[in-house]
């Protein structure tokens, strides 16, 4: 008789979070495939891409039912035949899913896979709500593997690209709950600034939204020593916080009539001629489209919040061409993460990236005041913990 999966707990979604239809329930897994894992989940920081894919009634991406969760971290269970990266036992963090073998990842740029979208958003059948008709019988499939691993659950199936052991380099279930955030939004908004936008000494950056994303790339920038590390938002204690991480200046929007007050404002603290490198994290159109604007000739703006689908930006294509601007769209820093996640561990280590700040802990049950929390900017980055 085939063994039957241990069960897990998992946060169902079954509709739009903001309806109320996410809610905690016993699963169980499906056997895993060849290149596979089964996580033992300790924490999983919950990201604004979980809400916007989980917030939904239709379109790309949306499937019900589902687990989400992306930014895991956990133990490994059991392995498939032809997994080589992780054993039994080991600790690890999760992060996004890619191919492995097209052009993009064969050239070092995984987070920019020619299947990324289907890999990541789409996912499979991966657990099922456990049936109190009987062990091991099933009333419905649930989709996972949400950019690879469904981190929403107290157990889950990783593909082998979303996996970064950690042995060697995280000790204990504390360090790996408040590491899990390093899987998504803190590998963006410091891999963006520090690896896609390649800050440096001489640099002015101004960062759009200080949520996880944005406070992660004022933190990079300071790593970089870049000479001016502007922060902006609505939210004052997110501002002080963003002065707390390395922020030189900061900008409230709150009270502004106009976001002309914007640019005269980022330009009065750049010599007059604006940011050399400006990253948004927010998807708002029109401070986009004001970002563009403040940006300095031969500057870079680098887009890595998400905005609509049918979001359109209006650049004037004569200006922006003598300008030399650069608009580049981001995804995950262009990170690998085999190399992105040591390398965050280690600046933590040092002191140079006080995750602690960001992190507050939840237990799992408590998910619906975690995401209350993020929505008021209450907390910057909730880790629910299993």
């Amino acid at each position: 008789m085939p063994s039957v999966p241990p069960p897990a707990r998992a946060i169902v979604s079954h509709g739009p979070v903001g309806e109320g239809k996410w809610a905690m329930e016993q699963v169980r897994l499906r056997d895993i495939e060849a290149d596979e894992l089964v996580i033992r989940i300790v924490a999983s920081g919950i990201c604004h891409t979980d809400l916007h894919f989980g917030g939904q009634k239709e379109g790309f991406g949306v499937v019900y039912p589902s687990v989400k969760g992306h930014e895991g971290s956990g133990y490994v269970e059991s392995v498939g035949a032809n997994v080589t990266v992780a054993a039994p036992g080991d600790p690890v963090l999760l992060s996004f899913s890619y191919c492995g073998s097209c052009a993009l990842c064969s050239g070092g740029h995984p987070s920019h896979c020619v299947d990324f979208n289907n890999i990541n958003f789409l996912g499979g059948p991966d657990f099922a709500l456990a049936s109190a008709a009987g062990e091991g019988s099933v009333k419905a499939n649930i989709a996972g593997r949400f950019f690879g691993q469904s981190s929403f659950a107290s157990r889950t199936i990783a593909r082998e690209s979303s996996v970064v052991n950690v042995k060697g380099l995280v000790y204990s279930d504390e360090e790996l709950q408040l590491l899990a955030p390093l899987g998504c939004g803190i590998q963006t908004g410091s891999g963006t600034i520090a690896k896609v936008a390649g800050a440096g000494e001489r640099d002015c950056v101004a960062v759009l939204g200080m949520g996880g994303v944005g406070l992660s790339g004022i933190m990079a920038a300071k790593i970089r020593n870049c000479r001016t590390i502007i922060g902006i938002d609505k939210v004052a204690s997110r501002l002080e916080l963003a002065k707390e991480l390395g922020a030189t200046h900061v900008i409230n929007t709150a009270g502004m009539k106009s976001l002309t007050e914007l640019v005269e404002a980022v330009r009065a603290v750049t010599e007059g001629l604006g940011s050399t490198i400006t990253m948004d994290t927010t998807g708002f159109l029109p401070l986009i489209q004001k970002a563009v604007e403040f940006t300095r000739p031969k500057g870079k703006i680098l887009q890595v919040g998400t905005a609509p689908i049918d979001a359109k930006l209006d650049i004037p294509i004569f200006e922006f061409m003598v300008a030399g601007k650069q608009y580049i769209g981001a995804v995950e820093g262009d990170s690998i993460t085999s190399e992105s996640v040591p390398l965050m561990i280690r600046w933590w280590r040092e002191g140079k990236f006080p995750l602690e700040k960001l992190v507050k802990r939840f237990k799992a049950e408590e998910f619906k005041e975690a995401i209350k929390e993020m929505h008021e900017g209450v907390t910057v980055k909730p880790v629910i913990v299993w």
